[in-house]
């Protein structure tokens, strides 16, 4: 304490000086203000003094929280001691004023320096044992000893800049700071390194913790451990940018240090640091990145050659698949459908492909497990964007399983008539008689009456034929016998049915049923047709055409 007691003798002295040396003066607004710091100097140095002196006689449990006071109100009276020195330099350099505080100010000036690398020092043994000793507590206490630790760097910090502000002034005043200066940069130098260094190991041990903490999110030790480093990492950060600065109004290079802050620091301003320093991360991250190419290149084109050659052995294989599950539908049994098949030859080479891919992403380091899950959410995402696609979807998947038609049969659904062409899961495509292509989703096919003409073998031919009421009933329905008989599309079996069916109003009228192969359909309808014609003309046979009798009566007339 002997420092701080000969600082304030001289310092209160000096106050006493420039305090008088100013009484009479006060039309000048700068003096005034320079009577109002010298005042406030002397107040503090009072009130200084007199914790000083009673520090010794306070309890021993007293006096962190006695020299926590004692600091503010040293950092108190260093910054108006700044002011002052700004006041004073603000003087016209040949105003007997400035001539008179400076005199003054040069005798306790230079005391002040050896009191700040003091105080400094004395930080750096209280923070060093309070670190010790926290390691050593638990709950509230710990935390509570974490908080006073960085009370302590802050103050240290503080005391940092009240050095780095007195040289300013000293220099403002004309002052000798070469001791101070040949004192202050080693150990600002030392400490700026020893926090670029806190700053990157801090950063490699948070993101190491927090890799932990993305596969295991609910512990709560991690989660607890990370966020005591993050908070770490900012405050080291926080006061590198304030060394910075100090560096700066000092003169010095602080370009590393910026560098520093540019690679590890996400929320301070950009404008904040030189060019120099940009070009300087700029130089090492190609430099890094040179020196990794260079150190994993050759494994690098092993990795990618493996790659390369799985997907293609992959690709191989998918068409092999294809080929073979495409070989044993066509030789199954069982009667599957175009659509199946063409889904099951389609999702086997697929299935193949996903599996390659999967091994071949595993090849280069790429974990799958995040892969897989961001996969899920993209489905449900997808999958709710695309609900009428999914009904046609689940449409064609029930298409599939009941099969109500097949490629290449004649349909009739709403909306459209005609050949199938193509099936999928989606949609139907259909060539109309007239060879239009209607593409049908399948959700308005399933959704309503479907009606498979070519779904069965054999079809039968349904006509109705009129004779007149004057003909011979039995030598038309000979006729008729042998023409549906003379046709060798007409099968035998099921046997064809000629049967007088109605009286009609103009005509007697015959239902003709012949049976005939699904194909061969409209061939007998318009054979039997046309030969009917024929035969009953030639063996006169009347198709009578509707006709109404008109008769007329006469009556006489009334005179006679």
């Amino acid at each position: 304490m002997k420092i701080v007691t000969d600082f304030l003798l001289v310092l209160m002295i000096s106050v006493f000086f420039t305090g008088t040396a100013f009484a009479q003066d006060d039309a000048d607004i700068d003096t005034r203000s320079i009577e109002t710091l010298i005042e406030t100097l002397d107040r503090d140095v009072k009130a200084l003094q007199l914790l000083v002196s009673q520090f010794d006689a306070a309890e021993a449990s007293d006096r962190d929280v006695l020299v926590y006071r004692q600091e503010e109100r040293i950092i108190r009276l260093l910054s108006d001691y700044s002011a002052l020195a700004d006041k004073v330099t603000a003087l016209p350099e040949d105003s007997p004023e400035r001539l008179a505080v400076t005199e003054q100010m040069s005798g306790f000036g230079a005391n002040l320096g050896p009191y700040l690398f003091e105080r400094i020092d004395e930080l750096n043994q209280r923070i060093t044992k309070h670190d010790a000793q926290i390691g050593e507590l638990s709950g509230a206490t710990q935390v509570a000893a974490q908080s006073y630790v960085f009370i302590m760097e802050s103050n240290r910090i503080q005391s940092y800049e009240s050095l780095v502000k007195l040289i300013s002034s000293r220099e403002a005043l004309g002052f000798p700071t070469k001791n101070l200066r040949d004192q202050l940069v080693p150990k600002l130098s030392l400490f700026a390194e020893t926090l670029a260094g806190r700053i990157e190991s801090s950063s490699a041990t948070r993101d190491h913790v927090q890799d932990r903490l993305s596969t295991d999110p609910t512990n709560t030790d991690i989660d607890t451990a990370f966020k005591q480093l993050d908070s770490h990492h900012a405050f080291n950060i926080e006061q590198l940018e304030a060394v910075i600065l100090m560096l700066d109004n000092l003169g010095l290079e602080s370009t590393e240090y910026q560098a520093v802050m540019l690679q590890q620091s996400d929320t301070i301003s950009i404008s904040f640091f030189s060019t120099t320093a940009i070009l300087v991360v700029l130089r090492d991250s190609w430099v890094a990145l040179k020196t990794a190419v260079e150190d994993n290149a050759a494994n690098f084109i092993i990795r990618l050659l493996i790659v390369i050659a799985v997907l293609l052995v992959i690709r191989t294989l998918a068409r092999i698949t294809r080929k073979i599950v495409s070989a044993a539908c066509d030789r199954s049994s069982l009667n599957m459908s175009v659509l199946l098949k063409s889904i099951l030859v389609s999702t086997s080479g697929g299935t193949v492909m996903v599996l390659g891919i999967l091994i071949a992403l595993s090849q280069v380091g790429i974990s799958l497990a995040p892969m897989l899950a961001g996969l899920g959410v993209a489905g449900f995402i997808v999958g709710f964007a695309l609900q009428d696609s999914l009904g046609n979807f689940a449409a064609g998947a029930m298409i599939l399983i009941y099969r109500p038609f097949d490629v290449d049969d004649l349909v009739e659904v709403p909306g459209a008539a005609g050949l199938v062409k193509k099936m999928n899961l989606v949609s139907t495509t259909i060539a109309t008689l007239d060879n239009q292509t209607l593409v049908v989703p399948n959700s308005k096919i399933w959704g309503d009456v479907i009606k498979n003409v070519t779904a069965q073998r054999e079809r039968r031919v349904d006509l109705e034929i009129g004779i007149g009421y004057d003909d011979d009933i039995e030598h038309a329905e000979r006729v008729l016998a042998e023409i549906v008989s003379g046709h060798e599309k007409v099968l035998a079996k099921p046997a064809p049915m000629i049967k007088l069916h109605s009286l009609g109003d103009s005509s007697v009228n015959f239902i003709v049923r012949p049976w005939t192969k699904t194909e061969d359909y409209w061939d007998v309808y318009w054979y039997i047709l046309r030969e009917v014609k024929l035969r009953f003309d030639r063996e006169g046979i009347s198709i009578p055409f509707p006709q109404r009798d008109v008769h007329v009566f006469s009556e006489p007339d009334a005179k006679a």
